[in-house]
C-alpha cells in the first residue's frame, strides 16, 4: 500500500505536468486535440491523488509505524474517529489533503463548465494544472507522506497532538481547506478570461458562483476554528489575532469585497478592474496564508514546525504575482467600465465604500501580522504587535462596516433623492437610537457597545423592512404573509439570501460585542470553597480521576447556583496524554442565550497543592454560533436558482363563478 500510494502520487504529478505543458502548447498552437488530451489529463489527476490519500488513510488505520509520518502523528491507542485527523495533522499529510481537495475542485469545475464556458475551459484547465503541479511537486519531492523511517519500526507512534484530539478537528480543517482551495477555481477562470479578453460578463457567473461556495466554506471554517479555540485552549476567548487566524481572515475579507462589488459589474457594468483585482488578491492571500502556516516564520498554536518548505512558497507567490501583474497590464483595456458613478448618495457608492473599508481592514491586519517578521529582518529584533493594536484599528472599521450593511439596502441605484432617504432612514435610525437609549438607562456607559448594539438594531430593522415591504405587496394578492415571504425570497434568491446572510453577520456582531462585558475570576478551589463570577456562585464538591489507554484525567466537580438556586453541576478537568507526555485542560461550558459560564481546571497551586479554578462569564457568546448557522442558511438560499413566476392559467368557463362574464373576458377565453 505504501508503494502504491507513492506511485499514485507520482502519477498525479506527471499528469499535472502534462496538463500544464501540453495544454499550454495546444492553446498556443491552436491544436484542439492536444488541448482535449491535456484536459483529460487534468481530470485524471483527481483519481490518482485520491488513491494516494486513501492509501495513507489505510496505513494510518493499520498502525503502520514504518511510515515516518504515521509514527510521528498517530499511535495504537488513538480513538478510531481521531485517526481521520491524522491525515491533516502534519505537514506531509495536510499537503496531500490540500492536493486532493484541489484536484477534486478541478475535476468538478472542468466537468460542469464545458457547456457554459467552452472558450475558457481549456485555459482554466492549464492554470489549475499549474497550481496542482506546484503542490504535487511538494508532495513528491519536498514533504513526501509515504517516506519510511530511516531506522527500524517502533512498536508505537508518538501520538496525535492533544490539541487536535477534539471532535471539531475532524471537521474544522477539511471545511477550512474547502474554503481556502475553492478560490482557485474563480482565480483560474478570471485569469483565463483576462488572458483571452473574453467579451461580456458571462465569465463572471462561474467566478461568482465558485467564489460564493468557497466563501461559505471559509466562513464556516473560520468560525469552527474559533469554536475549537474557545472549547480547547482554555483562555475564555475564541479569537486572539493569532497570525494563522489572521491568514485565514485576509482572503475572507477580500472575497467578501468581491461578492459585493461583482453585483456592480452585473447591474451596471462597473468595477471590472476591482473585481479582477479582488479575485487575484484573494487567491494570492490563500497561498500566502498557506505559506505562513507551513514556513514557521510566525509563532502560532496553529502553525506547523519551522521548515524550509517556505522557500518554495515564496517562489510560487512571486510567480503568481508576476503572472497576474503581467496579464493585467497587458490586457487592462478589456476591463473598461461601461458606466460611471453618478452620485455619492447611491447604491454604487455604498458598494465602493464597502470595498474600501474591507481592503483597509485587510491591509491593517496584514501589516500587524507581518510587522514582527519585518522588524526582525530589518532591525534584528522581533517586535510583537499585541491585541491592542488590532482592536484599536479594527473596531472602528468593524462599526463602519455594520453601518454600511444597513445603509446599502436603503440606497437606490444611480442616485437617491432626499425624500427617499428621509422615508427609508426614519424607522431604522429610530430603532438604533432607541436601543442605545435603553442600554444607557440600564447602566451601559462604554461607547463601543452602545454604538455597536445601536447599529445592529439599525441593520436588523432595515432588513426587516425590505422583507416586509415585498411580502406585504404579495400578501394583498391572496397569499398569507408567511407564504408571501417564502415566495418573495424564491423569486430573488441572491438578494434575499444576501439579506439573510447579513442578519447572520449582525447576530455574530452582537455576540462579539458582548465580549465588552466579560468577567473572569481565578482562585484556589479546595473542597467546599466558593467563588462568585457574574450571577453565578460556584461551590467545589469533590474530585474524580479516570484512566484509559490514551490518557489519564482528573476533574473537579463544581456545583453552580444562581441567586441561591441550584442550576447545574460542571466538571472542568485536565488530561495527561501518555503517548506525547502532554497535559491539556478540558473546559466545562454552560451555554445560554444571555451568557456562557466557562470553567477551566488550571492545575494545582505549586505552594499549597490546591486545585486552581479559572471561571469566566461571557455574555452573548451563543449568538456567534447562532449567527453562523443563519449565514449558512442564507448562503444556501442565495445559491438556489430564482423561481420563475408562472403565468396564470385560465380556467374553463364551467369552473368559474356564476357571475356574468364581461364580453372582453369571454372573448379572451
Amino acid at each position: 500500500m505504501q508503494v502504491f500510494g507513492s506511485f499514485a502520487l507520482l502519477l498525479a504529478f506527471v499528469l499535472a505536468c502534462y496538463g500544464l505543458l501540453a495544454g499550454g502548447m495546444g492553446i498556443a498552437l491552436g491544436r484542439g486535440r492536444l488541448q482535449a488530451s491535456a484536459e483529460r489529463a487534468s481530470l485524471m489527476i483527481f483519481p490518482a491523488v485520491l488513491a494516494a490519500a486513501i492509501c495513507l488513510l489505510g496505513l494510518i488505520f493499520h498502525n503502520d509505524f514504518s511510515v515516518a509520518y504515521i509514527a510521528e502523528h498517530s499511535n495504537r491507542a488513538l480513538p478510531f474517529y481521531f485517526k481521520f485527523a491524522v491525515l491533516w495533522s502534519g505537514q506531509e499529510g495536510s499537503l496531500l489533503f490540500w492536493s486532493t481537495v484541489l484536484a477534486a475542485y478541478t475535476f468538478i469545475a472542468l466537468l460542469t463548465s464545458g457547456r457554459r464556458h467552452p472558450h475558457l475551459r481549456p485555459l482554466a484547465a492549464v492554470i489549475l494544472s499549474g497550481i496542482l503541479t506546484f503542490f504535487l511537486f511538494l508532495n513528491n519531492f519536498v514533504a513526501a507522506p509515504f517516506a519510511s523511517l530511516p531506522m527500524g519500526t517502533p512498536a508505537d507512534g508518538s501520538g496525535l497532538n492533544p490539541l487536535l484530539q477534539y471532535s471539531q478537528m475532524d471537521i474544522h480543517p477539511p471545511i477550512l481547506y474547502l474554503g481556502y482551495i475553492g478560490f482557485s477555481i474563480p482565480f483560474a477562470f478570471a485569469l483565463a478570461a483576462l488572458i483571452k479578453k473574453a467579451p461580456g460578463d458571462r465569465w463572471i457567473q462561474v467566478t461568482r458562483l465558485w467564489s460564493m461556495i468557497a466563501w461559505a466554506f471559509l466562513t464556516v471554517g473560520i468560525i469552527l476554528g474559533g469554536y475549537w479555540a474557545y472549547k480547547v485552549l482554555g483562555w475564555g476567548g475564541y479569537w486572539a489575532w493569532d497570525p494563522v487566524e489572521n491568514a485565514a481572515f485576509l482572503p475572507w475579507l477580500t472575497g467578501t469585497a468581491f461578492l459585493h462589488s461583482v453585483m456592480m459589474q452585473e447591474k451596471r457594468g462597473m468595477m471590472k478592474i476591482w473585481n479582477v483585482g479582488l479575485i487575484f488578491a484573494t487567491f494570492f492571500l490563500t497561498i500566502f496564508g498557506d505559506f505562513l502556516t507551513r514556513s514557521g516564520i510566525v509563532s502560532s498554536v496553529h502553525a506547523f514546525a519551522q521548515s524550509s518548505i517556505g522557500n518554495y512558497f515564496v517562489v510560487f507567490l512571486i510567480i503568481i504575482a508576476a503572472v497576474c501583474l503581467f496579464v493585467f497590464i497587458r490586457n487592462r483595456g478589456a476591463l473598461k467600465g461601461e458606466n460611471r458613478l453618478e452620485s455619492t448618495v447611491s447604491r454604487e457608492s455604498g458598494f465602493l465604500f464597502n470595498n474600501f473599508v474591507l481592503l483597509v481592514t485587510a491591509f491593517a491586519i496584514l501589516w500587524g501580522t507581518l510587522f514582527p517578521v519585518l522588524s526582525e529582518a530589518i532591525q534584528g529584533e522581533k517586535i510583537t504587535v499585541g491585541r491592542e493594536f488590532f482592536d484599536r484599528i479594527n473596531i472602528p472599521l468593524f462599526l463602519f462596516l455594520i453601518f454600511l450593511t444597513g445603509v446599502g439596502p436603503l440606497l437606490a441605484w444611480r442616485r437617491t433623492s432626499l425624500g427617499s432617504l428621509r422615508r427609508n432612514f426614519f424607522w431604522p435610525a429610530l430603532a438604533g437610537v432607541a436601543t442605545a437609549a435603553v442600554l444607557l438607562a440600564l447602566g451601559v456607559r462604554a461607547a463601543y457597545p452602545l454604538v455597536s448594539f445601536g447599529l445592529c438594531a439599525f441593520v436588523i430593522v432595515t432588513i426587516a423592512m425590505e422583507f416586509f415591504r415585498g411580502a406585504r405587496v404579495l400578501s394583498r394578492r391572496g397569499r398569507s404573509f408567511p407564504a408571501a415571504l417564502v415566495h418573495l425570497t424564491s423569486r430573488n434568491t441572491r438578494r434575499y439570501g444576501g439579506y439573510i446572510i447579513h442578519v447572520g453577520i449582525i447576530l455574530m456582531a452582537m455576540g462579539i460585542t458582548g465580549s465588552a462585558f466579560n468577567k473572569d475570576v481565578e482562585a484556589p478551589m479546595p473542597y467546599q470553597a466558593t467563588m462568585q463570577v457574574g450571577p453565578y456562585q460556584l461551590i467545589s464538591q469533590s474530585y474524580t480521576q479516570d484512566d484509559n489507554p490514551n490518557f489519564s484525567s482528573e476533574a473537579e466537580m463544581i456545583e453552580v447556583r444562581e441567586n441561591g438556586k441550584y442550576v447545574a453541576t460542571m466538571y472542568p478537568s485536565r488530561r495527561f496524554y501518555k503517548a506525547s507526555n502532554q497535559a491539556e485542560s478540558m473546559v466545562a461550558i454552560r451555554s445560554r442565550p444571555l451568557a456562557d459560564l466557562y470553567l477551566v481546571y488550571a492545575g494545582d497551586d505549586a505552594n499549597t497543592n490546591q486545585p486552581i479554578l479559572h471561571a469566566y462569564w461571557n455574555p452573548l457568546m451563543m449568538w456567534i454560533w447562532i449567527g453562523t448557522l443563519v449565514v449558512i442558511f442564507g448562503t444556501l438560499v442565495a445559491l438556489l436558482p430564482n423561481r420563475t413566476q408562472e403565468p396564470a392559467r385560465p380556467r374553463p368557463l364551467a369552473e368559474k363563478s356564476a357571475e356574468p362574464v364581461p364580453p372582453e373576458v369571454a372573448v379572451a377565453n
